[in-house]
């Protein structure tokens, strides 16, 4: 399984005044353009563009909450190369000098046990078993990190609540 590694930077606010890019739109998006390619010059994948909530002060006791545009963008974690895992030199040996091949003691044939395994977590699994992940754990191992792209109907719970409180704070 491949980890990735995530970076989150702020959309850009405005456009950028470039040769031969007129008009707002025009600069806005050559503003995101050049903040794509930088990201990807570094070895970062775009991933998609977040709108988030964020509690901001607002004068000596108040808070407010600003919406923040931002970009998501993610790299593969780079991975232990198959010589430093097994404690192999990358060095070649010379030509010149022989390498002796280690002596193999033959070891008598064993009957292989079955491997027991258990859902993680599992408080009546036997002692030695292997975990293996629950379903929930199995999914999000199969996640290929594109957001769905369903309809979102009406406010969440989360948000009725949050905006349920702001009112009766304003009141």
């Amino acid at each position: 399984m491949q980890a990735f590694e995530y970076k989150v930077v702020p959309a850009p606010h405005k456009g950028t005044k470039a040769k031969g890019v007129k008009g707002p739109e025009s600069r806005f998006a050559y503003s995101i353009e050049t903040t794509l390619n930088e990201m990807a010059a570094e070895g970062w994948e775009y991933q998609r563009a977040e709108l988030l909530p964020s509690e901001e002060r607002s004068g000596l006791t108040g808070s407010t909450t600003k919406w923040r545009n931002v970009l998501v963008f993610r790299r593969a974690l780079a991975a232990e190369p198959a010589q430093a895992a097994t404690g192999l030199s990358s060095a070649a040996p010379s030509v010149s000098t022989p390498v002796a091949a280690p002596e193999v003691t033959p070891q008598p044939a064993r009957a292989a046990a079955p491997t027991l395994t258990a859902t993680a977590g599992d408080p009546e699994a036997p002692e030695g078993a292997t975990p293996v992940p629950g379903v929930g754990a199995a999914k999000m191992q199969a996640d290929d990190g594109v957001e769905e792209l369903s309809p979102v109907a009406g406010m969440t719970a989360a948000l009725k609540a949050r905006a349920k409180l702001r009112s009766s704070d304003e009141d």
